[in-house]
């Protein structure tokens, strides 16, 4: 069995601490968390390709639909 602990590693923003306390975040209705290795993929994203995914013939937006694509077709 996972422990809670082991979680809280995978999401950065669970190690703050609000007054005095570990932070719990609960209102995942308005947004979700996001583990460190979404964090990292969208940094990388972000820094590297950033293009409009179907909507360009250029380098860019080519690299962006693959990346797009290959993402759903893992899903």
């Amino acid at each position: 069995m996972t422990s809670i602990e082991t979680i809280r590693k995978d999401f950065p923003i669970l190690q703050r601490v609000v007054n005095g306390h570990q932070l719990a975040y609960l209102d995942n209705a308005a947004t979700s968390q996001k583990p460190l290795a979404v964090l990292r993929a969208m940094d990388d994203y972000y820094r590297n390709t950033n293009a409009n995914v179907h909507r360009g013939v250029h380098t860019l937006s080519e690299e962006a639909t693959a990346q797009y694509e290959g993402a759903r077709g893992r899903i």
